[in-house]
């Protein structure tokens, strides 16, 4: 691995680990259990300083060393973690961000910009002595026998030298805590063949006889960063057999002689294996473990679970671990690209296949299709991620907001394991945010007026995701006063939305809250009252092929409901024909389709005793064609809602990769996208949502 490689690897961790750090401080602040938090903020802290000094970053590695030295007091009970700290070290974690994405972008700082050295005297100042403290100990070194000190089995994984880490440099920092008394290297792993050996694998192995009184969590993070490619084994000083029992069975699987596994794990010494060598050569060659036993070098239960080990160990196999990969975004991106092109490369084939009237060849396109669907649902799931991801970065967006606007506000979040398409994810965040602030700053009141209302103080703000008809539903709900139904409506009649008489169920009352410009707030503040960000966020979903509603009871909280589809790159579709025009319709939104006589004048029909609207596609388009003799209706179901699509033909399901229309066309409503059909020619994508929107009440009702 080249450096620029290793650094962007360096890059993308320190991401992961301030986010973790996060995460963790945001959990201490809402309850979560001290100690473990505590710990995996240090961790996070601990890997980011060890591995920015192997590329030379001194100012981050003494800014991490100073935020780790005040998390080490803390895990030491000399510091209580309170809010203050909390917030601190929540500043300390967004200056590493920042001085990781300056780093991304080329800009290599070698001093501490002043933002970082006002947050270091912070930190200094929980560093100082305290009052009545006891210094903390140093490590103190033992002097005895081997029954004294720390006995420690390393097994260094294959990838750690690829990793930038030399196993010999954590050895050299081990013995800053205390003495190392003995080491033995261990080449156990090396192959048979020397041709077979990987220049840039780690073969090695260590048995270490360690004198210190450090603990073992001391003595634990000394090997901190390289913690998964690292098999560590310890057995305190004065250990009992079991212990040594234990060790022996955790011992790598390679065949090895008794003598040499029991002086590797610590339990006999040199001499004592010599002398005993010496006294088996002489006594007729009797069993090694009974001489060792016999001259109480060692207790023979040791020598039993050796020899057990011994005999297992050329039977047993590694178990394989399962490997996960890094893969670079833009290659899932043109991995879709090429399978959406090969969909439309089958439909032609398939097309001209049927063309042909070969049955031989009909069947054979007919197995490449579905091979081609098998390809295109796998490559699918390698863009879905979960949601959660997402949603846990609005945990800090809540507790600073809260802080500022002087509210206790608690972020409930379910369904992070819901799963859509990375492309979505990524565009979704801004708007899901905005509706989070919105909910903190209108939907959840203030401490004295939730108090007055018989609520707890602390409010609530709810997300939530889940799979719906093909489509992923996200909500946020706030649990707070609600929205006021006749504020918005006098505010909609002031500013010439509405009219005065206008009798508007409450459903069109809420929806003029993402009208340009609309605000019903008393004060314009920093984070509200301008009337900009709710259209913006309806214009963004809406770009996302999804759509945005919104339900509120007075008293109880609002929900904003946001549906969005599961991809963006391929859908299942269904066909219709229209005169000359082609269009599809996303399968999942069909309930049925049934026959429909035509008959001028009639905008519903009666389908089992229901009112279902029609739009007429040819109507709607303003397509210049003759009807049909007989046309059919496509029923589609969107946000609870039904409505019949009449068109001329129905030609069938359809794999659709979506293309983009180009921004002449951005003004086209109740299109979203485009795809190529087998023939060459050009379908256009329905988007039933904006067909829905101000869907005219019916008129007279037919029959179909």
């Amino acid at each position: 691995m080249d450096l620029q490689a290793a650094l962007q690897t360096f890059i993308a961790e320190s991401r992961e680990l301030l986010a973790d750090m996060e995460r963790a401080l945001l959990g201490i602040e809402h309850g979560a259990a001290h100690g473990d938090a505590v710990n995996a903020i240090f961790r996070a802290a601990h890997t980011i300083k060890g591995s920015a000094g192997l590329f030379g970053l001194d100012a981050v590695v003494a800014f991490t060393h100073a935020v780790e030295s005040v998390l080490d007091r803390v895990r030491d009970g000399q510091l209580g973690i309170g809010d203050e700290l909390v917030v601190l070290l929540l500043s300390c974690c967004d200056h590493l961000s920042e001085r990781v994405e300056a780093i991304a972008a080329g800009r290599l700082q070698d001093d501490e910009p002043p933002a970082g050295a006002a947050l270091l005297l912070q930190l200094g100042r929980y560093l100082e002595p305290q009052a009545g403290a006891e210094a903390r100990a140093e490590p103190v070194v033992l002097d005895g026998d081997a029954a004294d000190h720390w006995h420690l089995s390393l097994r260094f994984g294959p990838d750690v030298l690829r990793k930038g880490m030399d196993p010999l440099s954590f050895i050299r920092y081990l013995g800053t805590l205390g003495r190392i008394v003995g080491i033995a290297t261990l080449a156990d792993a090396l192959p048979a063949d020397p041709a077979a050996m990987d220049p840039e694998a780690c073969y090695l192995g260590f048995e270490i006889a360690f004198a210190s009184a450090a603990d073992k969590g001391a003595i634990e993070r000394v090997f901190e960063l390289v913690r998964d490619d690292l098999s560590l084994r310890m057995l305190a000083p004065r250990s009992r057999v079991a212990d040594y029992l234990a060790l022996i069975q955790e011992l790598p699987e390679q065949p090895g002689r008794l003598g040499e596994m029991l002086v590797a794990c610590g339990s006999v010494t040199e001499r004592e294996l010599g002398a005993a060598l010496a006294l088996q050569g002489s006594e007729d060659a009797a069993p090694l473990g009974r001489i060792l036993v016999d001259s109480q070098a060692v207790p023979s239960a040791v020598v039993e679970a050796a020899l057990t080990k011994q005999k297992l160990a050329g039977t047993e196999r590694p178990r394989a671990d399962g490997r996960s990969i890094r893969v670079d975004a833009d290659r899932l991106d043109q991995l879709i690209t090429l399978v959406g092109e090969l969909i439309i490369a089958g439909a032609g084939t398939e097309l001209l296949a049927r063309r042909q009237q070969d049955g031989e060849l009909i069947e054979a396109a007919s197995r490449l299709a579905g091979l081609v669907q098998e390809v295109r649902d796998s490559a699918l799931r390698l863009r879905m991620v979960k949601i959660g991801a997402t949603f846990g970065k609005f945990q800090r967006a809540v507790h600073d907001m809260a802080r500022e606007l002087g509210k206790e506000v608690v972020l409930d979040i379910r369904g992070e394991d819901t799963e859509l398409d990375k492309a979505v994810v990524e565009k979704i965040g801004d708007p899901l945010l905005h509706l989070v602030r919105n909910a903190i700053d209108h939907g959840i009141e203030s401490a004295a007026q939730r108090l007055q209302a018989g609520k707890p103080v602390r409010g609530r703000v709810g997300l939530n995701a889940f799979h719906e008809s093909g489509s992923v539903v996200i909500e946020v709900s706030d649990y707070g006063g609600g929205l006021r139904r006749e504020r918005i409506l006098a505010k909609a009649v002031e500013c010439g939305l509405v009219e005065a008489d206008a009798v508007l169920g409450d459903a069109e009352v809420f929806e003029l809250i993402f009208e340009p410009g609309f605000s019903t707030a008393d004060q314009v503040t920093r984070l509200s009252g301008r009337g900009v960000g709710m259209d913006v966020v309806k214009r963004n979903i809406a770009a996302l092929r999804g759509s945005v509603g919104i339900a509120s009871r007075a008293g109880e909280g609002t929900t904003v409901r946001v549906r969005l589809p599961l991809t963006l790159a391929i859908i299942d579709g269904f066909l219709v024909k229209v005169g000359e025009s082609i269009f599809v319709v996303p399968l999942d939104m069909i309930d049925e389709c049934i026959e429909f006589s035509t008959e001028p004048g009639h905008d519903c029909c009666n389908l089992r005793g229901e009112v279902l609207p029609l739009v007429g596609l040819r109507r709607f388009f303003e397509i210049e064609a003759a009807p049909a003799r007989r046309e059919s209706v496509v029923v589609v179901r969107h946000n609870g809602r039904r409505v019949g699509l009449v068109v001329d033909a129905l030609l069938g399901e359809f794999q659709t990769v979506i293309k983009p229309l180009s921004k002449v066309f951005d003004q086209v409503s109740a299109i979203s996208g485009s795809t190529i059909l087998g023939n060459g020619a050009v379908a256009l994508i329905l988007d039933v949502g904006a067909m829905l929107q101000g869907l005219p009440g019916p008129a007279r009702v037919h029959s179909p």
